[in-house]
């Protein structure tokens, strides 16, 4: 949810993520329209794998190893790319986009060929305004409320940092700035007694 914050010195804080509840309603009302699977297997896929609109829209089923329960995540803009495991909900319902999609591609548009990114952020910000978010919804967002929920779910940031594909552990941290809570049991970490 981009919000913006009124601080001491007057300056703006965005956040650019959404919350586990935001993030099923978007499932819940994706899963509802016209393309319902194929949209709510692309949120789905993204915000758990945390992949980049290009990266998602761009996946084909060479990646996707149903069997075995992973995939191949291609990342681009000279991130590490990662082998990751599927759980079984993804799995049961790539199978079932699978049997409607004889394509290399996994994800097609209403044409029948590869969806673009332009076209995920058409239907992200369609959905936003379905769910009556009063904020513009796109695709990188996914990838920011994965980062969140894994730091909020006490994930090492070296392990977020390996799953995203981020190269440099300052771009993984920027998810723990705010993170609530963030610095609770520090003290009793740190320890000493008056």
């Amino acid at each position: 949810m981009v919000t913006t914050i009124q601080t001491k010195e007057n300056r703006t804080v965005k956040r650019d993520y959404l919350t586990e509840q935001e993030i099923t309603k978007l499932l819940d009302v994706a899963s509802k329209g016209r393309y319902g699977h194929r949209d709510a297997l692309l949120i789905l896929l993204s915000y758990r794998h945390g992949l980049r609109a290009s990266e998602a829209v761009e996946m084909q089923w060479h990646q996707i190893d149903l069997v075995n329960a992973h995939i191949n995540v291609d990342r681009l803009k000279g991130s590490d790319s990662t082998v990751q495991p599927l759980e079984a909900d993804e799995v049961r319902a790539l199978k079932k986009h699978r049997a409607t999609n004889d394509s290399a591609w996994v994800f097609l548009n209403e044409r029948g060929t590869p969806m673009t990114a332009d076209g995920y952020l058409k239907m992200m910000k369609r959905l936003g305004k379905a769910c009556g978010f009063e904020f513009n919804l796109h695709p990188h967002m996914l990838r920011h409320s994965c980062g969140f929920a894994l730091v909020n779910k006490g994930a090492s940031l070296r392990g977020i940092q390996l799953y995203l594909g981020h190269k440099n552990l300052q771009h993984t941290a920027l998810y723990t700035k705010l993170q609530k809570g963030a610095f609770k049991g520090f003290g009793k970490m740190i320890g000493g007694k008056l």
